[in-house]
């Protein structure tokens, strides 16, 4: 298991059986792949999407 720190401004609990699915993507500023809503002063950094089930 990985664990991710950097939670910024409080503690963020997840439970078991509510994530449907976890993944990292890489902030570019173009492209054609889905891409992440960030400001210009985070491009190049890694951003992690977590997909919530129901």
């Amino acid at each position: 298991m990985r664990e991710i720190k950097g939670v910024v401004g409080g503690r963020l609990v997840l439970k078991d059986g509510e994530i449907a699915l976890i993944y990292e993507k890489k902030i570019t500023p173009y492209g054609n792949g889905a891409k992440v809503d960030a400001p210009k002063k985070h491009i190049g950094k890694r951003a992690y999407v977590v997909i919530m089930q129901g």
